[in-house]
């Protein structure tokens, strides 16, 4: 079945089954939707006299202690929703109520808790990244300290196994036998391989042929686990038609399948569902952060693909306004080459993969082609939570190019010996622009969301080593 593209100012039935992407009505040329404007956010914080923290950004209050995120239609602002089509929405509404009701569910949290623990190794370490601090610090002797949340060292190796567990109990307790999913860089591929053959369920992963080239290593392991991995060469043979082909299956067997989507991305329950099985990394984070220097981080930098690291870390703090938000895109070839996956910088509001949110499209509405060094990163889309974040004011978001990913590659392995994915090392380029304008001694702490074993072959392309 093609993909086909709707063009259209409001919603008919027609353009759902697609399930692909929809551009809002046009503005205005120096109104663009996702640009300038949105960057220019006058932003003030007060904590009331109840101890919450409202924020007045662009003449709007917005209390973050106490917003609900998202609403009870499943929006944040404008962002989110559910754009499927209408075979899809009592399973996404069984999987809601579903959700909800385990949350509360002390078996289930007793069950989820021990498998964190004894079989991904949970908690991840809070790590003083000491050489790495020392390279930042300035002649007058000043400097941040750097702190990296070692998601790269859970079961599987990196954060995608959190979500991974989450949602397979779940489709447990739904009686579904098959599990879908889809993958970039590989990771949440081999998680959803690793939790099914854990449990004993059928798997079938999606992947871009492009992608299973660059991750061969990755595909070895998810074969090696049981799983059968399925190459799409439809699009551009990456991410984006990766999930729309897990999509697909899914609209075809939803009575017998679970889709275990990757990111805070599509419809909604999933962007707050996956969102909070990746919670922990946050709330241990602060519980660490505590224990190590009494207080909360000062600022929290992750790498943005569909974003799921970096809601993991940022949604204990959303709350606390003097905790800075710190989200970090590819840059590709550069911002103007054309060759980027910088959708929050340069992209402009529509509806992707059952979800509005920003994406990177033409005039005409078409995606466009996506380019980033890093598999997991080149993704046309961005999860909507990260959207709303945006456009709030309480995020920020900058880019890092593939030539800038290479060097922090190359520099957090030689100074700490940890070898992060070309994801993270997005997340850790920004460090060269962001640390020489922090006072001395302010508290960073990276998300490092995956060690780099996958992505040795790619790197060897590029590097002189």
């Amino acid at each position: 079945m093609a993909i086909s593209t709707c063009h259209a100012t409001s919603l008919p039935k027609t353009c759902l089954p697609s399930f692909t992407t929809l551009r809002l009505p046009s503005k205005p040329k120096n109104l663009h939707l996702g640009r300038p404007e949105s960057k220019r956010s006058s932003i003030s914080c007060n904590v009331t006299g109840q101890g919450s923290t409202v924020c007045n950004i662009n003449g709007r209050e917005n209390d973050f202690t106490t917003l609900q995120r998202p609403d009870s239609v499943g929006r944040f602002g404008q962002f989110g929703g559910k754009y499927v089509p209408e075979t899809l929405l009592p399973a996404l509404t069984e999987l809601e109520k579903a959700f909800h009701s385990l949350a509360n569910d002390e078996d289930f949290q007793k069950e989820l808790d021990g498998i964190l623990k004894d079989y991904v190794g949970r908690e991840s370490p809070l790590y003083f990244a000491e050489r790495l601090t020392e390279h930042y610090r300035r002649p007058n002797g000043e400097g941040p300290h750097l702190y990296l949340k070692r998601e790269d060292l859970n079961h599987t190796g990196s954060h995608k196994i959190n979500n991974a567990i989450g949602q397979v109990l779940l489709a447990k307790r739904l009686g579904k036998k098959r599990i879908i999913a889809e993958t970039g860089a590989g990771q949440h591929g081999v998680a959803t391989a690793t939790v099914c053959a854990r449990f004993g369920l059928q798997c079938v992963v999606y992947m871009g042929a492009q992608d299973m080239e660059r991750q061969a290593l990755n595909v070895f392991r998810m074969r090696l686990l049981g799983a059968e991995v399925r190459g799409v060469h439809s699009g551009t043979a990456t991410l984006k038609d990766a999930t729309s082909e897990a999509i697909r299956d899914w609209v075809s067997n939803v009575e017998s399948t679970h889709y275990i989507l990757g990111s805070v991305a599509g419809p909604h329950p999933y962007p707050m569902m996956v969102r909070e099985f990746h919670a922990i990394i946050g709330k241990e984070t602060r519980r660490q952060a505590l224990e190590k220097w009494g207080g909360k981080p000062d600022v929290l930098v992750a790498c943005v693909g569909g974003g799921s690291n970096a809601m993991g870390l940022f949604h204990e703090f959303v709350g606390d306004s003097d905790v800075r938000l710190v989200g970090v895109e590819a840059a590709g070839h550069g911002l103007n080459s054309g060759k980027h996956a910088a959708t929050l910088t340069l992209g402009e509001v529509g509806v992707l993969h059952g979800a509005m949110s920003y994406l990177l499209q033409d005039d005409e509405g078409q995606i466009i082609e996506p380019h980033s060094i890093s598999a997991g990163l080149d993704y046309p889309g961005v999860g909507p939570e990260h959207s709303f974040l945006k456009e709030r004011g309480r995020a920020e978001y900058h880019s890092a190019t593939d030539e800038e990913a290479l060097e922090a590659f190359k520099r957090v392995s030689r100074l700490e010996g940890i070898i992060p994915a070309l994801e993270t090392s997005h997340a850790l380029a920004y460090l060269e622009k962001l640390c020489p304008s922090l006072p001395d001694k302010t508290k960073v702490v990276v998300s490092c969301s995956g060690r780099g074993d996958k992505d040795v072959h790619t790197a060897i392309q590029h590097l002189q080593v």
